[in-house]
């Protein structure tokens, strides 16, 4: 009995001794950017170095919201820690490599649903799988903000600014 017991515990704390390089290092989890569900935080390094995934959602189409790729995810730094925190960029080759994997499309799946019924609670969620290649990226295009008619010309705002900076009054254009 005692050779059991012994044996157990000699196979327990041989696999509790298996270097930091062996173990599994990927940890998923929420990590909110500005409110609940807009971030995912992705260890996929042993260091606590991975992506944090901005998440943003869609609703363009009348009654309906989805997802919006944002495919330039940020560094993760301290994700195996107490206080992880986000700062410049990661590559978009990680971006695919994260969310090739499975459990981490589950895991923004739902943080993206309930980010949609946040913001949008009358619409119908629709999933749609984010894009594993840099071919399947979808450049955003926001018609109303690039309307040329919206921004004066450049020209006129540097003769503001330079008038500004004159003390004179600034005259505006039509």
């Amino acid at each position: 009995m005692s050779r059991v017991i012994s044996a157990g515990l000699l196979l327990a704390l041989l696999t509790a001794c298996v270097p930091a390089q062996r173990r599994p290092s990927w940890v998923i989890y929420p990590l909110p950017r500005s409110q609940p569900h807009d971030g995912l935080a992705v260890v996929s390094q042993p260091d606590g170095y991975g992506v944090h995934l901005w998440l943003a959602t869609d609703t363009s189409q009348q009654g309906v919201c989805r997802p919006r790729w944002l495919v330039d995810p940020a560094r993760l730094f301290n994700g195996n820690g107490t206080a992880p925190f986000s700062s410049g960029l990661a590559s978009r080759q990680e971006f695919f490599a994260v969310v090739a994997r499975q459990d981490v499309r589950r895991a923004l799946r739902q943080e993206l649903q309930a980010l949609c019924r946040a913001r949008a609670p009358q619409a119908t969620w629709r999933w749609s799988e984010p894009p594993r290649t840099p071919a399947q990226v979808a450049v955003a295009r926001f018609p109303m903000v690039e309307e040329p008619q919206l921004l004066p010309p450049v020209s006129d705002v540097r003769q503001r600014e330079e008038a500004l900076m004159q003390g004179a009054p600034a005259t505006s254009s039509p």
